[in-house]
C-alpha cells in the first residue's frame, strides 16, 4: 500500500515526546511510532501509524481517566446531609365535620382569620384582591376594603397585637391594618420574597413563600430572626401555603394538594397529616371548574375549639373538631 503522508508543521524542531498532549508516562507509548522528519520543522506519518496512534489515544484517554478517578477517591467528601433522616412518617389525623355554610364564590381565598367570633379573609387575583369581615354561618360579607389595583394581589392574613397583617404576592409588600379599621392600611413594610401564608407565635410572624421555607419575623421591623424548612420523612415539602396557628404547631395548606400538614416549628418537622380526599367532589363537584380553586384557607376559634377551612372559590365553609 502506498504511503499516506499527513504532514504537522512546528514553529521550531521539536521532539514529539516534548509534545504537552502526551502525558510522561506514554512516552514509552510514544517511541513504538517511527517518525520520519521532514525538513526541519515538519514530521510525517504512514496511513497505518496514523491508526496506531488513535488507538494509543484510546488507550491514553482510558487510562488517564482511571487516574483522575483514583485521585478523586483518595479526596475527603463532606457527605451531603439528609434533613429527613430521623424524621417519623407523619401521623394521619382526621377532621369531625360538624357545620357546613355559605361561602362567597367570588373569594379568591388566600388567609383566614378568627378573632374574637368574627371571621376576616383576605382574598387575591388582581383588580378584586380584598380584605374582608364576613358572617361565618350566613357566609355574607359585612365590610370590604378592595385594594384596588391591576398590580396588587392579595395573600394571607394575621392578626396580632391588635393589627392586621396582609401579605402581597409578587408586590414585596406588607400591609399592617389597624383592627378596627380595614379600610386603609396604617403601615407598610417591604419584604424580600413572594408572599403566601402568615401566622405567628407570641413574638414572631412566621411567613411563607411557597417553598418550603418558614421565616420568623420581627413584626416591627420586619427583619428575619430565623428560617427552618419544612421537611417530612420523605425531605422538604414545597408549596407550603396558607397558615395557622393552633395550640403551638403550625397547620399548613400545601397549594395544589387536598391534605393539612402539622409542623413543629421549632424544627419544621411534619409530624401530623389532615388528608380530605375528595372534599371538594363531594359537596360541589359542579359548582367550580378552575384548576387553581383548591382548598386554602384555615382558621382556628381558641374559644371553641372549632377549625373553618374552605378553598378559593369554594361556596361551602367546613366547620369541624380536630379528632
Amino acid at each position: 500500500m502506498a504511503g499516506f503522508v499527513v504532514n504537522i508543521r512546528f514553529r521550531d524542531k521539536t521532539n514529539i515526546e516534548e509534545i504537552s498532549l502526551f502525558p510522561k508516562f506514554l512516552h514509552s507509548f510514544i517511541q513504538t511510532i517511527k517518525v520520519k522528519l521532514i525538513h526541519f520543522s515538519t514530521f510525517a506519518l504512514t496511513l497505518k501509524n496514523l491508526l496506531m496512534i488513535k488507538y494509543l489515544l484510546i488507550a491514553a484517554v482510558i487510562v488517564l481517566a482511571a487516574c483522575n478517578g483514583n485521585e478523586a477517591s483518595t479526596e475527603e467528601t463532606t457527605p451531603i446531609e439528609n434533613k429527613s433522616m430521623g424524621i417519623a412518617a407523619p401521623q394521619n389525623i382526621t377532621l369531625n365535620i360538624i357545620g357546613i355554610y355559605p361561602h362567597d364564590t367570588s373569594a379568591y381565598t388566600q388567609g383566614l382569620e378568627i378573632y374574637n367570633g368574627k371571621m376576616y379573609e383576605s382574598t387575591g387575583d388582581f383588580e378584586t384582591s380584598s380584605i374582608r369581615i364576613t358572617d361565618i354561618k350566613s357566609g355574607k360579607v359585612a365590610h370590604k376594603h378592595i385594594m384596588g389595583t391591576k398590580e396588587i394581589f392579595g395573600e394571607g392574613i394575621t392578626i396580632f397585637n391588635n393589627k392586621i397583617y396582609q401579605l402581597t404576592w409578587k408586590n414585596n409588600l406588607v400591609n399592617v391594618y389597624d383592627l378596627n379599621n380595614i379600610d386603609k392600611p396604617v403601615k407598610t413594610f417591604t419584604w424580600p420574597y413572594e408572599g403566601w401564608g402568615i401566622t405567628h407565635t407570641a413574638t414572631d410572624l412566621i411567613i411563607s413563600d411557597g417553598s418550603a421555607n418558614l421565616y420568623f419575623v420581627n413584626p416591627d421591623n420586619f427583619k428575619i430572626r430565623t428560617t427552618v424548612q419544612v421537611t417530612d420523612n420523605a425531605g422538604p415539602v414545597d408549596s407550603i401555603n396558607e397558615l395557622e396557628m393552633i395550640n403551638g404547631f403550625v397547620y399548613a395548606n400545601v397549594y395544589q394538594s387536598e391534605f393539612i400538614v402539622k409542623i413543629d416549628p421549632a424544627n419544621g418537622h411534619v409530624i401530623g397529616k389532615i388528608d380530605l380526599p375528595g372534599l371538594k367532589q363531594q359537596y360541589f363537584a359542579n359548582q367550580i371548574t378552575g384548576r387553581t380553586d383548591v382548598l386554602n384557607g384555615i382558621a382556628y376559634d381558641s374559644a371553641s375549639k372549632k377549625i373553618y377551612i374552605t378553598g378559593k372559590r369554594w361556596p361551602k365553609m367546613f366547620e369541624a373538631i380536630i379528632n
